[in-house]
């Protein structure tokens, strides 16, 4: 399963921004963005999420909840 996490370079040391439960030797593929990059794969994934989220056909399970 592949997994996405968020993460900063503090000293030359890769640190997730997030705790993450990784069995020791785990290995990783590290992907390295400008901040130009992050940005737009920020923006980017927002609108997806909105899509997805932020619909009228979704209502129903809003109104389905309150009853």
């Amino acid at each position: 399963m592949l997994q996405t996490i968020w993460a900063t370079v503090k000293q030359g040391k890769i640190e997730p921004l997030e705790p993450i439960d990784l069995p020791e030797g785990t290995k990783v593929i590290v992907t390295l963005l400008s901040e130009d990059e992050h940005q737009f794969w920020r923006d980017s994934s927002q609108i997806s999420l909105n899509a997805v989220w932020d619909n009228v056909e979704d209502d129903i399970y809003g109104e389905l909840l309150e009853k």
